[in-house]
């Protein structure tokens, strides 16, 4: 039996029924959530969410994902609303999104779809639209048959092959071609942001990158703590296209902040392979910067995506801040208090009002200082380019001036306290 919930009807170029699937030890809340966030999804494509449906399944059917009953009862509510696209709270395979098609009679798609035409829509650089097409060509190749349906019945007979499947063939070819191109190019992205990793390091630049869940307030953050001005919107993707400036700290230690696109529940693999590239940036950070929707019904959920992710991209165990975000709202007081103490290095902020972003900054200088190690030198007197070099990349905690030197107390990036090793104090 399905649990039907009905909104009104709404002139729009496209049209949707919403479809999840309740499993066992799972609450109908919990599927409800994940309804909610696929009509924010929906919404973010372009397209108007009319009804929703739940089904209850034990286990997916290999032929329709859903029980053949419960298809046939969703063809009939599909029928009845008009033209609408039926799109699916999971990843349908290839058979089943061609099985669902043929008995509604209507566009079927899962929600890897519409993650990444969303994608498509918002990625602006060249290097974001690469990725992008790489995860749809990914995704669209195990589906080619199902694009050429109108071919199966002029297949040739035994040693032949009819206009169907030779159009695969071609079609297999030139995709793959493709894949391979943009693989190619996007390798050569990855090494000039290896080149540009290098250069930081070498002016002992801390990295630190923004995380989250999808709408947490990263670009907000952002564009509050470096005036970057980069777009943010109250809605789900609204800025995939990296962005990273530099920012002041309290103890003047030079760091980059740099946004990356938000995770989000069930984030597609072919998009998390796509944005290898993109998502580097995350796996060199020296700090990661977990930005949390503090106000959020579901904020554990959310937590809980985000953390997955990292784990997936082999940055789970990176040194993290907890930004608790949007506490300028009623609804974020209770949730603050409780992760506050859960969670270490957590520091209660408002990206939009900057409430608690002097703590923030303090919280991030503080959990960078283990890439300075304290050094003791003697410089010659006149060499002001070190000198010089060791304030841009560290702090001077003294500075003493004698006849035999220039005695410098700093802390350093340890890459520069090695660069100066000839230069310490206990070897003059």
């Amino acid at each position: 039996m399905a649990e039907l919930h009905s909104t009104a009807s709404v002139d729009a170029p496209e049209r949707a029924l919403l479809v999840a699937v309740q499993k066992p030890r799972e609450s109908v809340w919990e599927v409800r959530d994940a309804l909610d966030e696929l009509a924010q999804l929906s919404e973010s494509a372009g397209v108007i969410a009319l009804e929703r449906q739940i089904f209850r399944q034990r286990a997916p059917n290999p032929a329709y994902f859903i029980g053949a009953g419960q298809a046939e009862t969703l063809a009939e509510r599909a029928r009845a609303l008009g033209p609408v696209t039926v799109i699916f709270d999971e990843d349908l395979s290839p058979v089943q999104g061609r099985n669902l098609e043929q008995l509604i009679a209507a566009r079927v798609v899962d929600r890897t779809q519409v993650i990444l035409d969303i994608f498509a829509q918002r990625a602006h650089t060249s290097e974001g639209r690469l990725q992008i097409e790489l995860a749809q060509l990914e995704y669209l190749r195990p589906r080619l048959r199902r694009l050429w349906t109108h071919l199966e019945r002029q297949k040739g007979g035994i040693g032949l092959k009819g206009p169907g499947e030779q159009q695969l063939e071609l079609d297999r070819r030139r995709l793959d071609l493709r894949i391979d191109r943009i693989r190619g190019e996007l390798e050569r992205v990855r090494a000039r942001r290896g080149e540009r990793r290098r250069g930081r390091a070498r002016h002992g630049w801390a990295l630190v990158a923004l995380v989250g869940y999808t709408n947490a307030g990263k670009s907000t953050l952002l564009n509050r703590l470096a005036d970057a001005r980069v777009y943010a919107d109250d809605r789900l993707f609204a800025t995939l296209d990296p962005t990273t400036r530099r920012i002041a700290l309290p103890n003047r230690q030079p760091a980059l902040l740099t946004d990356t696109v938000g995770f989000i529940r069930k984030l597609p693999h072919d998009l998390v392979d796509a944005f290898r590239a993109t998502l580097e940036e995350v796996t060199q950070a020296d700090l990661l910067v977990h930005v949390i929707d503090a106000a959020h019904p579901r904020v554990d959920a959310q937590i809980a995506a985000v953390r997955a992710v990292l784990n997936e991209l082999g940055a789970g165990s990176k040194p993290m801040v907890h930004a608790l975000n949007k506490c300028d709202l009623p609804a974020a007081a209770a949730n603050a208090l409780r992760l506050a103490a859960a969670l270490p290095r957590s520091v209660a902020i408002s990206a939009t009002t900057g409430d608690g972003l002097d703590a923030f900054r303090a919280e991030v200088a503080d959990a960078l200082q283990d890439r300075r190690v304290p050094v003791t030198l003697r410089l010659p007197l006149g060499d002001g380019r070190r000198l010089a070099e060791i304030r841009r990349a560290g702090r001077v905690d003294a500075l003493r001036y004698t006849e035999d030197g220039i005695h410098v107390e700093a802390r350093v990036p340890p890459a520069l306290a090695a660069a100066l090793a000839e230069f310490t104090a206990s070897e003059r």
